[in-house]
């Protein structure tokens, strides 16, 4: 095919033809939007460096899980901001506690969204690690039984699936085993495979306070120059009993999302991280981009590199432009 014969701008006369011949489809079917649910009545927190997200009592986490859910899109995950936190993050498998009392809530008034939680304990613990500390070491098999304890309560409180995000080694047999013994079976396991220690998490530390008091997570966290390894952590997640894969963050791992997705036969999710979605704010806010163009852009390559599902900030708002 060699010009003249061949002119690929034939293809890209007119809106029509362009569509005739897109080769990516984004809907909103494709979104799971983030939510931030904490303790208290009638609150509504923006959280300041990532606008247009808040910090949500159970009520008002209903509200905003009706609205996403009559713009088309199937799924939320919830994050949880309690109102005391400890050593071991005991509030994260309260009965009551602010992601149990969510689920419930949000079920009862919108049934067939797909209720998708957080399973990690850095929100719940007042040291901010994903693990159990000892010392200065975060400790990875005592964590195991914490975060299926963790999975297991919000089953019970109808969750309808569960995403530990945590970077333990193990975590997700030991959360299969613990939702099997219970009788959750059924219950998915979207499982961070590829999360990587990145410098884009900033905003989403600050809405849920929980950055480290002491370190960082590289010793569980993904190093960022390694791409082989991100497949190792997938074949196990895969073989211990993983239904989805994600990679964490998206935008500056998009040859991770295409790798997994040209080797696994699995659902691969991928996480529009918080600094991810702030940047695309800030920029618009001062008139150095169009944001609307710059966030369907941003999400159409997400889906062009393999992932079917993709969790951001902006589900709301790119649910109505689709």
């Amino acid at each position: 095919m060699y010009f003249p014969t061949y002119r690929p701008r034939r293809m890209r006369e007119t809106e029509s033809l362009r569509r005739m011949v897109r080769e990516t489809r984004l809907s909103p079917d494709n979104l799971i939007y983030p939510m931030f649910v904490t303790f208290g009545k009638g609150v509504k927190d923006e959280i300041k460096s990532m606008p247009g997200n808040y910090r949500l009592s159970a009520e008002n986490a209903v509200v905003e899980a009706k609205e996403a859910w009559n713009l088309g899109i199937p799924a939320i995950i919830l994050f949880g901001i309690p109102e005391t936190k400890d050593e071991e993050g005991s509030e994260g498998w309260r009965e009551d506690g602010v992601v149990q009392n969510a689920i419930k809530a949000i079920k009862d008034a919108v049934p067939e969204m797909v209720v998708i939680t957080d399973v990690c304990i850095d929100e719940y613990t007042t040291h901010g690690h994903c693990g159990l500390v000892k010392g200065d070491k975060i400790l990875n098999d005592e964590t195991l039984e914490l975060l299926a304890r963790m999975a297991v309560s919000h089953a019970k409180a109808g969750a309808d699936m569960v995403a530990p995000s945590d970077m333990m080694d193990g975590r997700v047999a030991a959360i299969r085993g613990s939702l099997d013994d219970e009788g959750f079976e059924n219950i998915p396991i979207m499982a961070y495979s590829a999360k990587y220690a990145s410098a884009f998490y900033g905003p989403f530390r600050d809405a849920a306070d929980s950055a480290p008091k002491f370190g960082d997570r590289r010793s569980y966290q993904m190093d960022p120059a390694n791409g082989r390894e991100g497949m190792r952590e997938v074949t196990l997640d895969i073989e211990e009993g993983a239904d989805i894969i994600m990679v964490k963050p998206a935008l500056a791992y998009l040859d991770i999302i295409y790798r997994i997705r040209n080797e696994f036969d699995y659902p691969v999710a991928a996480y529009h991280v918080s600094g991810e979605y702030s940047m695309i704010k800030a920029a618009g806010k001062m008139g150095w981009l169009d944001e609307d163009r710059a966030m369907m852009e941003s999400l159409l390559a997400i889906r062009r590199a393999g992932a079917e599902m993709i969790l951001t900030y902006y589900a709301k708002e790119a649910a109505k432009r689709l």
